[in-house]
């Protein structure tokens, strides 16, 4: 007999759908999708996923994935009249594949206990392509038999699955992920600035980090790839969303008396450049921000 019955979806937008998909397409159980577009859910239907509201998903699914922008948004949705918790039922996996507040997290954690349920996090790593193909990195917070069960679900979608310890566990360190990403990248935008002005030309620059001790995924990635090409498409992991995530890492330094400045300095430069109107740009348009006159944002 299977461990699972029946998957919920909620949330079905850059990453959800095709995380929802993989799901649908492999773990070999019958997955309910839930979102306020109805365009993911009619591509999603030739997979097999079946529409649903979300106060059916909590009734008919003993597991269910949430993929939602913001943990604010995760806990409208939890705490509503009619929300996830006024259906929640004994046994019930909830999996929020969210970036959300560290405290938030272990609060509904708490709240979904007290109804028989059980609320993990399990916070997504990677791009879209990375979730399109199946080989996301997820970090997961919760018990370790909870662990092992959802594991077979998660790896329908991820090629790295971290048990980071108990509930709130995952977010601590996906939201410390992302804050070093984000640092690493201002300083990435700060050395071709000043190379740019010393008559280096920032291609020079960048490939030859990459041969030696500045090398990382972020160069490789965001700074060959963006930064020098200045392209910052819409369809990316805009300012807006780094700077939720940013600023859910600099309340959880507060919370443990951390002074992050690295952390803080990157949220002037986010905070400018959504000033600029560049919030839905692909975030290392912060590059931009910095020197101006290095080009225009593709």
């Amino acid at each position: 007999m299977p461990e699972f019955q029946r998957a919920g979806f909620i949330g079905l937008g850059v990453m959800g759908e095709p995380i929802c998909r993989n799901l649908a397409a492999k773990s070999g159980l019958p997955v309910l999708g839930c979102d306020k577009d109805p365009g993911p859910l009619q591509r999603l239907a030739a997979h097999g996923v079946r529409a649903a509201t979300a106060q059916e998903i909590m009734r008919d699914c003993d597991v269910v994935f949430l993929s939602l922008p913001s943990g604010e948004i995760v806990a409208q949705l939890a705490r509503a009249a009619d929300g996830l918790l006024a259906n929640a039922r004994d046994g019930q996996l909830i999996v929020d594949l969210s970036t959300s507040p560290v405290d938030l997290t272990r609060d509904l954690a708490a709240e979904f206990a007290a109804k028989g349920a059980t609320f993990i996090d399990a916070p997504v790593a990677r791009t879209r392509a990375a979730a399109e193909a199946g080989t996301l990195s997820v970090m997961i917070g919760g018990d370790e038999p909870v662990f092992a069960r959802v594991k077979p679900l998660v790896s329908t979608f991820a090629n790295e699955i971290t048990h980071c310890g108990p509930i709130g566990s995952g977010q601590v360190v996906k939201i410390l992920n992302n804050m070093v990403l984000f640092e690493t990248v201002l300083a990435l935008s700060e050395a071709r600035a000043i190379a740019r002005r010393s008559g280096v030309d920032p291609q020079v620059l960048l490939e030859t980090f990459t041969r030696g001790s500045a090398d990382s995924f972020a160069l490789r990635n965001h700074g060959l790839k963006a930064i020098l090409p200045a392209d910052f498409p819409e369809k990316a992991f805009p300012v807006d969303y780094a700077r939720k995530d940013l600023r859910y890492a600099l309340a959880l330094a507060e919370q443990t008396g951390v002074q992050a400045l690295g952390a803080r300095n990157v949220d002037h430069w986010f905070e400018a450049a959504l000033a600029q109107g560049h919030g839905n740009r692909y975030f290392p348009v912060i590059s931009r921000v910095i020197d101006p006159e290095s080009g225009t944002p593709a």
